[in-house]
């Protein structure tokens, strides 16, 4: 099972990535980081990711306050996709065994990326993320 480094490490082998980050969204911090920043600093992009992240996580518009009958517990929203002229932005929500707000954020450039397969891996990598 990879850790942070190594799971921004696969993020970045994606077609297209331009940069990747895990990020806890209740605190706006960067807590790894691989690749390129849309604004040339990591810890901007995140602070202002995590403003996307807690809004679509808080907010019941996006996601009820407590899972219903037969629902799994764990975030409150799966991913969320920002379209830009000349990228994607994907936010991928971890679920983890204790009480965190953790996203990865992967940045495609928009004619070398491949969205659907982004979106599948992204999947796959939250996972598997140790986060010790």
């Amino acid at each position: 099972m990879p850790g942070i480094d190594e799971c921004l490490l696969e993020a970045m082998a994606l077609p297209g990535a331009r940069g990747a980050a895990l990020v806890d969204w209740s605190s706006g911090l960067a807590l790894g980081t691989a690749g390129d920043s849309p604004v040339g600093d990591h810890e901007t992009t995140a602070a202002e990711t995590a403003e996307l992240a807690r809004a679509a996580a808080e907010y019941e518009s996006f996601a009820l306050a407590e899972p219903g009958a037969g629902e799994a517990a764990g975030p409150p929203v799966e991913d969320l996709i920002v379209t830009t002229r000349t990228g994607y932005h994907v936010l991928r929500f971890v679920e983890t065994s204790f009480d965190s707000s953790v996203f990865l954020h992967l940045w495609l450039d928009r004619t070398e990326g491949n969205l659907a397969l982004a979106r599948h891996r992204l999947r796959a990598l939250a996972e598997g993320l140790v986060l010790k």
